[in-house]
């Protein structure tokens, strides 16, 4: 399952611009979508309409990925699409979802541990329950495991570098992409993305 944050403030006003798709991660300022694209190269349109939509909801169908935001309300004290911006957060019931779905096995966070990033979120909303998050790799991608006592099963988390122009900053301090930069000129933090991602889809 793919697990973000919230969408930029425009979606839930209704006032999308041209290239958003009325669908998670459809800002058209957003990676995700043509990192997946890229992958599975899937020629998707990137539009405001039922048919840009139908074609997500087809692949993520066919592949068996699940796709939810960790936030269920926010209020924000300015306008933006910063997750750092959010204020009285209320969580959506992530667990509650898990222990319902009993096939997911992996959460695919599109963000770390940064102020209200998904991980950051999703490790409140574990203490709420009593769980531990325990770290298997602290390399970026980070991961980490939980158990679940119902059904019993380890769910296994990824934490992925968050598929937004805000995060290219950090991919370009990164000690792996200045060594794929140097080998390769043309070499940029979309494609850095597409190499990250590609193993976990």
């Amino acid at each position: 399952m793919i697990v973000g944050t919230l969408p930029p403030p425009r979606f839930t006003q209704g006032e999308l611009l041209p290239g958003d798709v009325n669908f998670c991660y459809g800002s058209r300022d957003g990676q995700l979508w043509p990192i997946l694209d890229q992958i599975f190269d899937l020629s998707l349109s990137y539009e405001t309409t039922e048919k840009a939509i139908d074609e997500r909801m087809q692949f993520l169908r066919a592949r068996k990925i699940a796709i939810c935001d960790v936030v269920a309300r926010a209020k924000r004290s300015k306008i933006d699409a910063s997750d750092i911006g959010m204020k009285d957060v209320q969580l959506r019931n992530i667990i509650g979802y898990l222990q319902e779905y009993t096939k997911i096995h992996t959460l695919l966070f599109t963000g770390g541990n940064s102020l209200n990033g998904p991980e950051y979120l999703f490790r409140k909303h574990l203490r709420k329950h009593n769980i531990t998050l325990r770290s298997i790799s602290d390399e970026v991608p980070r991961f980490h495991e939980f158990s679940l006592k119902s059904p019993s099963r380890v769910i296994r988390t990824v934490s992925l570098t968050a598929p937004s122009g805000a995060a290219n900053r950090a991919v370009g301090g990164m000690a792996l992409y200045k060594k794929m930069k140097e080998d390769n000129p043309n070499f940029n933090t979309f494609d850095f993305r597409v190499q990250q991602y590609q193993p976990f889809f």
